[in-house]
Order: structure tokens, then sequence, then C-alpha cells
């Protein structure tokens, strides 16, 4: 089974390729014809077709989906000369086809009826993120015949990727996190709309992925409304299926008899059954870029010693390896790729003769064929990877500078032993001095929260909280995000984020073990770029550990509802109380107790109010209705905490 990473970039390229599968390739499985305004056919109805020169037409919202799985050279390789903001000024271009790929809003369906009075494009593939309301699609019929244009429209597609996919296992849906939690004090329209949007992109990724899931929840909160929203569009979409027998099916992968075996279970959870992952400091690679530097859509921005950008994804072949792994572990694997790089390079210009493998001018023409050969297809490929590799590098570089001027070590170590912490121990940490100075104010707020949420109820007293409010205020912290924890956790008891299994002891380096190797393996590296002594000076004192084995709530649930058998009584009992939701199953049946128990090899999570880095694993889907980094999700604690006083 292939990610949904993959199933989405296959997708997008089946939709550029006319919306004719690839040579080579499975045709996707998320595609359904709406309606064509004006022709059911389209003049490229073969895979084995010609490649055709178009332009792309985008939104801002598409612009980002093909923005995190494809680059500018994967465009072209797929025909696309130029692409294109849908509102902006356009030159009209009669001879070349135009494929639309758009959020189906009425401002947009307004703005492709002005391009087709103009005759923009010699003819449109228009397509849309989510599915086309009819009344939207009639509109559109309207206008392009009283312009008499219709005859223009070559397609009109419902694609269902109104998700983003920065990474194989990791998704998120197209719209911000709302400004309210559901809920609150939201009007009840508000809230039903923002249940709309969630499932409606939920419903993008199951499409994407291609089965039908048996979906669970826990009762009473924001991710039931979706569960039971999610579960009603799927069983539309099979209805409709089976009243088309098949003609129009979304889950294609079903269709074989075996899918009722290979069904994956889909977790929906609230946010509120664990904040800490999403304010705790992270030691993993990827967690470490999301705290440390301006990451949006695979794009990083490092600012320091000057302006730079990298894009990390699935084609960095070293980000695909690393990103989840813990950073002095990605230290070394750097220092193990560019011991490889010197060897290949050193092996080529040996039996080629250039001195340089940057400068292929060098190479003797008058050499044999073979070593021509070895060195045009060997060069390239060499080049790119030192390009990636430098990236690395320059991260590596600015995210140990971060370590060092922010302790993060010393926070990540404090944090994996949260439960051995008492509220003196907390207050010893925030008011210690440290050699390359104190902690940020935003570092020591979220250490509190993630103490105070890591709490036994009622084992923080009012005393306790009154002192660590006013030694945070003492530093210029705005504390209305530990309020507002405070008062949902009052009112909601919220799961305490409690270690379950495993030791919560992080394992400590000797500073001579396999891990800080890599650190100095890294700092080796370095030492032509940092000046004389500073890298000793870098790396010092920086703590070497692998996170302990403890699993998150979120890991705890999933893993209870996965494969029961191997579960806790306690996961059970909270497990078995949750909705189960079965599509294909009698709309009515009750599924009961230990009936609902059942082992899955495929699963997908989704959290209703924001994802993070930290909780990611390696082996299912997971996604929410945003990727927040910390201080993103404290900021919004903070907004929350003062508009809901």
């Amino acid at each position: 089974m292939g990610t949904l990473q993959q199933a989405q970039t296959e997708a997008l390229l089946s939709l550029l390729n006319l919306n004719n599968p690839l040579e080579q390739s499975a045709s996707p499985p998320n595609l359904t014809v709406t309606k064509s305004v004006a022709t059911t056919t389209s003049k490229f109805s073969t895979s084995t077709a010609p490649l055709v020169w178009k332009v792309l037409v985008l939104d801002q919202q598409t612009k980002d989906v093909f923005a995190t799985v494809l680059r500018v050279q994967d465009l072209r390789d797929v025909g696309v000369t130029l692409h294109v903001q849908l509102h902006s000024t356009r030159p009209p271009l009669r001879d070349v086809p135009a494929v639309y790929f758009v959020s189906p809003t009425l401002a947009n369906i307004r703005r492709i009826a002005e391009d087709l009075e103009k005759c923009l494009y010699e003819s449109f593939h228009l397509n849309f993120v989510e599915p086309l309301p009819r009344a939207l699609l009639e509109e559109l019929a309207a206008s392009a015949a009283s312009a008499g244009t219709g005859e223009l429209v070559e397609q009109v597609i419902d694609q269902y990727l109104s998700f983003i996919a920065p990474s194989p296992s990791l998704f998120s849906l197209l719209s911000p996190l709302p400004a309210q939690p559901l809920g609150s004090s939201q009007p009840k329209q508000q809230i039903e709309d923002e249940v709309e949007r969630i499932a409606n992109g939920l419903f993008s990724a199951v499409v994407t992925a291609g089965h039908v899931p048996i979906i669970r929840a826990p009762k009473g909160n924001a991710a039931e409304m979706v569960a039971k929203k999610l579960e009603q569009k799927i069983r539309d979409a099979l209805l409709t299926s089976s009243r088309t027998h098949g003609a129009t099916t979304l889950f294609s992968q079903d269709s074989s008899g075996l899918s009722s075996l290979q069904r994956p279970l889909l977790l929906i959870l609230d946010r509120n059954v664990d904040l800490v992952p999403m304010i705790s400091h992270g030691w993993t690679y990827q967690a470490l870029v999301s705290d440390c530097l301006d990451m949006k859509l695979n794009r990083v921005v490092v600012t320091q010693p000057q302006k730079r950008a990298y894009d990390l994804d699935s084609k960095d072949f070293f980000w695909a390896r690393n990103a989840a792994n813990p950073f002095p572990q990605v230290a070394e694997e750097i220092d193990s790729e560019l011991n490889k790089y010197k060897q290949d390079a050193a092996e080529i210009t040996r039996s080629t003769g250039v001195s340089d493998v940057n400068d292929i001018s060098q190479l003797d023409l008058t050499s044999n064929a073979a070593h021509l050969k070895t060195a045009v297809t060997q060069l390239p490929e060499l080049t790119a990877r030192k390009a990636t590799l430098d990236t690395h590098m320059n991260l590596a570089t600015t995210l140990l500078e971060q370590i060092k001027k922010r302790g993060l070590d010393e926070l990540f170590s404090i944090e994996e032993a949260i439960n051995k912490q008492t509220v003196a121990s907390i207050l010893e940490t925030l008011r210690a001095p440290r050699p390359d100075g104190v902690f940020t104010p935003e570092d020591k707020l979220r250490l509190v929260l993630v103490f105070y949420l890591s709490s036994p109820n009622n084992a923080v007293s009012k005393d306790d909280i009154a002192e660590l409010e006013k030694e945070l205020k003492s530093v210029g912290v705005d504390v209305a995000a530990f309020e507002y924890v405070r008062r949902m956790r009052d009112i909601s008891r919220m799961t305490v984020s409690a270690v379950v299994g495993g030791t919560s002891t992080p394992v400590l380096g000797s500073g001579q073990g396999e891990l800080f190797r890599g650190f100095t393996a890294l700092g080796n590296r370095l030492t032509d770029r940092l000046k004389e002594g500073g890298l000793e000076n870098l790396i010092s004192g920086v703590k070497n550990f692998l996170p302990a084995n403890k699993l998150l709530p979120v890991t705890r649930l999933t893993e209870a509802l996965m494969d029961p058998s191997a579960a806790s009584n306690q996961s059970l009992t909270e497990t078995d109380d949750y909705v189960f939701l079965d599509p294909r199953g009698h709309r009515h049946a009750q599924v009961t107790g230990r009936a609902k128990r059942m082992a899955f090899a495929e699963g997908m999570v989704f959290i209703v109010g924001g994802a993070s880095y930290v909780e990611q694993g390696k082996r299912l889907t997971y996604g929410g209705t945003e990727i927040v980094d910390p201080e993103g999700f404290v900021s919004i604690l903070g907004t929350l905490g003062k508009t809901s006083t």
C-alpha cells in the first residue's frame, strides 16, 4: 500500500496530463467526473497521447497543494510551460490548452466565466480541489452558454485533493485553524460550517488513500461530530457508485475481493486529548526544524548568517531518511554521507582525470569512452548529492547554535522526565543561571505548561500556581495561555499526559557514546565554517540522549484500537466507549463493547485542532486540521485565554 503523499502526487500528475493516467502508472483513485458543461469526451483520451504543452491556472489554496509535492521541473516534465494565479492579469494564449485547478468558490467560477468569455485559451480543463456545488456548476454552464463558449470546456472534474501532504505519512487540511475551538461560544452555524470543512478535507484524504475505513472517535466532542459527518459522505459516495454500477467509484482500491480484509482504521481525536506534544520541546530533526526555524510547506528559511531558503521534501534523500530521527543521530548520518560522497568523488576524479568534480569542463575529451560515460552519468548525481548535504550541514549548524543558545537539550531532558519533577525543581530550573544566558520567556512558559498538564489532577496547588505565574510574569511572559489551559482542565478534566509503559528517564550519554560521536563528527566537518575555537564551544555541553521509550496518549489509544490483544485494560476500557462507524455496514447497526475490538494492519490518525511533529509516528498516516509549531500553538492558547475571559 503506497503512502498518502504518493497517491496525491500521482493524482496531481494525472490531472496535469489532462486527467489521463501517466504511462507505467495506475490510474489514481480519486477522479470522478461531475459533468462536462459542453461535451462528454476529451480530445486526449488515451494514456499514450503525445505530451501536450499547457498552462496551469491555480488559486492560493491549490498553489499550496502543488508546492508541497511538486517542483517547477516536475511541472515542465508533464508539459506545463507556465503556471499563473487565477485572479492575476493574464495575456491570452489562444493556441494553448489550460488546466485549471482551483477551489469551488463563487469568485473563482465568475473569473473562469470571464476567461471563457474572452476565449483566453484553446481549451479549458476545469479541476476543482473539492466537489463543485450544483448551483455553481449551473452558474458556470449558464455563463458559458450565454457567451457561446461552451465548446471550449473539455472537462469539469472533482479532484478530492483538498489537503497538504508535506511528508509521506503526514497531512493537514488547507484552511488554517479557527480563531476559536469547536464547542466554545461560537454560533451554531459557525460550528456546523467548521465541521463540514474538516469533514470535506478528511474525505479528500480518505478518497485519495483509496480504502473505506472503519471510523472510531471518542464521544461527546468535535471529533464525534466530524466522524459522523465523514461517515455520511462516504455512505453517499458508495451509494452513488452502486447506482451508477461503479462507473464513478471513488474507492477503486476496494474493488478487489480482498478489500474487506485490508480495511484501515481511521481514528479521529480531539486535540484536548493531549496538549503536551503541541508545546513540548522535541528532539527529532523535523521537530527541531519546526521549532527553531521558519518552516512552511516544506520550505525552511534560515536568517543567519544570511537569509537563505531550503526545500525539504520527499525528493531530498537525506530528509526522507532522517526527518523523524533524533538529532544527534542525524549529525552522525551527515558525517557518514559526507565520507561516502568524498570516496565517490575521489573515484571519479581518479578515473577521469578531473581535479574537481564540480568542473566538468576539465574532462579530457581524448580519454576513452568508458571514462567519459562514467563522468557524464555520475557527475550530475554527485553534484546534486553534494548540494543536498550542504543544505543539511547549514541546517544542522543553525540548529546546534539554537540548541546551545536556548538550552533545548536541557529542556527536552527535563520534559522527558517530567513526572519526576516538582514545583520546586521547575522553579529552580526557571531561576537558575546558565552559561549561555537564561531560557527564553517563551521556553519557560512551555516548560510550565508541560509540567502542569503532566501533573495529576489537583496535584499543583493554587499557591504553587501563583508562584509559577509570578515567576513567569517576572520575565515578561503573558500568562493568558496558562490561564486558559487551567480553565479548560477545570472544565473538562482533560486526559493527563501520563507515561504508560517504558521509562521516563532519558538515556544520557557519557560524552563518549555512539551518539555523541555524531556531534563530534559533525563538528569536524564544520571547522572550515566556524572561527577558530568556536566549534568546541558550540557543541560542548550539548546533552546527548535518545528519547525515552514512552507512549504519548494518542499513540497509546491508537495502538489499543489497532491491536486490542496487546493493549492494557485501561486503554481498552477507554476505547471500547468510542463510537464505531462502518460506512459499508447497515446504517443503524449497533456494535457494542468487545464486538468493536478488531485488529488493523493499516491506520490513519486525525486530530481536530492541530497536529505536531513531536506526536507523529513512523508507521501510520497522521494528520490534523493544521500542522502547528509550538510557538504558534502557545500563541493560539494565549489568544483563546484573552477572548474567553
